[in-house]
């Protein structure tokens, strides 16, 4: 286990830069999905004590970022098939709201910029993997969905979503390093955008629920591929 990190500064809060470094490490996919946590490791590391690696390491549990094995073993949090439908159900709920006032309240602005995100996710098929990694197209999908929400102009609304999005990037880790085509956000998230260019909520609920829908039968499908492959 290790972390391309350099020793934390003390110039802030040892336990606010130890809990944004594990974090980020577990939601870019740099500490994997069900890898164990030793705190001792950590500590090396990060060039601090055992006492502000585990303060970390309780909000991350808190977040349900790490979880306790069946030895007592602390990992990264491994999300399950029940897990994946009730997150997604929780995203196609709030989600619809998210598209429906943002086609009322998005600016200009935040208008120009879903439709440059989309552009990225378009100018990204077909490239080498080395060019434009599974990581790149998760921010790119995160991106889009969370200036969905900040165009909703309910910044309650853009809080519990940024929790669920925490949740999902675990799910995604997981399953697109096995199986890329998991995530879509080419075609799909361009019929959003447009429904919401033009004004139109019905278009962009409907464009919505079939992404989000579509997107929770593929990753379903291939989280009951992995527990299959690892029974056998």
């Amino acid at each position: 286990m290790t972390l391309s990190t350099k020793p934390l500064k003390r110039t802030q809060s040892l336990h606010e830069q130890t809990y944004a470094v594990l974090r980020n490490a577990i939601l870019s996919g740099e500490l994997a999905v069900g890898m164990r946590i030793v705190e001792t490791q950590l500590a090396e590391q990060l060039q601090v004590s055992r006492t502000p690696i585990r303060e970390a390491i309780r909000q991350l549990q808190r977040e349900n970022l790490i979880t306790t094995d069946g030895n007592g073993a602390l990992r990264v949090a491994t999300l399950s098939v029940s897990d994946a439908v009730q997150l997604y159900d929780c995203r196609i709920s709030l989600e619809q709201l998210s598209v429906s006032e943002a086609c009322r309240n998005a600016t200009p602005e935040r208008l120009s910029a879903l439709e440059l995100v989309v552009q990225r996710a378009e100018k990204s098929q077909g490239l080498p993997s080395s060019q434009f990694t599974s990581y790149q197209l998760l921010h790119l999908d995160y991106e889009f969905h969370r200036l969905l929400a900040e165009s909703s102009a309910n910044q309650w609304l853009v809080q519990i979503l940024d929790q669920v999005f925490d949740k999902m990037a675990l799910l995604r880790l997981r399953t697109m390093e096995h199986n890329p085509r998991v995530l879509e956000i080419r075609s799909e998230h361009r019929r959003i955008y447009e429904a919401i260019r033009d004004r139109d909520p019905v278009s962009a609920t409907q464009a919505i629920q079939y992404h989000l829908i579509s997107s929770k039968e593929r990753v379903i499908q291939a989280i009951k591929q992995l527990d299959q492959a690892q029974e056998l």
